[in-house]
């Protein structure tokens, strides 16, 4: 299984061409050449951060927001990251010319219907990033594509202005009402199930939101592919610290790797109250 998600995976030297502040956030442009040939909205990336002579062993794990080729770079990957941690601070300190020690693409993707139907996406903070590139995908398969993103606050929104061109409506939501409509992303969703005929919800955000979503689209035809934001460590299958208990069609549960199985699943299946407990 392993070998069949990861099969396009390379680990490679690849150099930032841009670096840019954008809110709370860094959008960071890496370019990777030919291999963004086959990253797909949903892959990710893991980082050797912090220097050679660094005592942060571990990648870091970043969602691509999204794949470009141009004239000028070839190949580039878009992503945006939080400088919270400080494996994600000396990332975003790096300038451009700076070459980074990466393994992309690893993991599993969002699956893209083969007919246009009508989808949701929704995202939380800036976990909202890589459905602007679903979107773009989704919006060339003749998908109606509309978006709800919401935070505890307006600095925690991502939403570049580019983005609204792939999307039929985009409404933001925001618990102190300091942007958008006051509220939480997730009270409109059963509305707009049936007012806009849904039959798939793409989400990434915080994992108290994607079980939120999967509660209301339980019992419904609506597919929820989510992307969970489990810890990764090693990014590749092989420590198991990103475990999720996952049930399969038979209802037998299983300790699935988001970085492997994930990070896009079935919300259906996975058993959100369990998530961080011992089974």
């Amino acid at each position: 299984m392993m070998a069949e998600i990861n099969r396009n995976a390379t680990q490679i030297n690849a150099t930032i061409v841009g670096n840019k502040r954008v809110g709370q956030y860094h959008q960071l442009i890496i370019n990777i050449g030919e291999i963004s040939n086959v990253c797909k909205p949903g892959n990710f990336v893991a980082i050797n951060v912090g220097g050679e002579t660094s005592k942060m062993i571990l990648r870091r794990a970043f969602a691509i927001s999204r794949v470009s080729n141009n004239s000028t770079f070839g190949g580039t990957m878009e992503l945006i990251v939080a400088p919270f941690g400080q494996g994600s601070r000396w990332l975003c300190s790096q300038s451009e010319g700076a070459v980074l020690d990466i393994v992309v693409p690893l993991g599993n993707a969002f699956g893209i219907p083969t007919t246009p139907v009508a989808v949701l996406l929704v995202g939380g903070g800036y976990g909202s990033a890589p459905l602007f590139g679903l979107a773009e995908v989704l919006n060339a398969r003749g998908c109606r594509v509309d978006m709800l993103l919401g935070a505890s606050t307006a600095g925690k929104i991502y939403a570049p202005m580019e983005g609204k061109r792939s999307v039929n409506s985009l409404r933001i939501f925001t618990e102190d009402g300091s942007m958008g409509q006051l509220g939480r992303v997730t009270d409109p969703i059963a509305t707009l199930i049936e007012d806009l005929n849904i039959a798939v919800i793409y989400s990434c955000g915080p994992m108290a939101m994607l079980a939120a979503i999967s509660e209301i689209t339980q019992g419904t035809d609506v597919v929820h592919q989510c992307a969970v934001e489990e810890s990764m460590a090693c990014g590749i299958g092989i420590c198991m610290t990103c475990v999720l208990p996952v049930a399969d069609e038979l209802g037998a549960v299983s300790m699935l790797r988001s970085c492997i199985e994930g990070p896009v699943m079935d919300g259906a299946n996975v058993l959100w109250k369990r998530v961080g407990k011992v089974i």
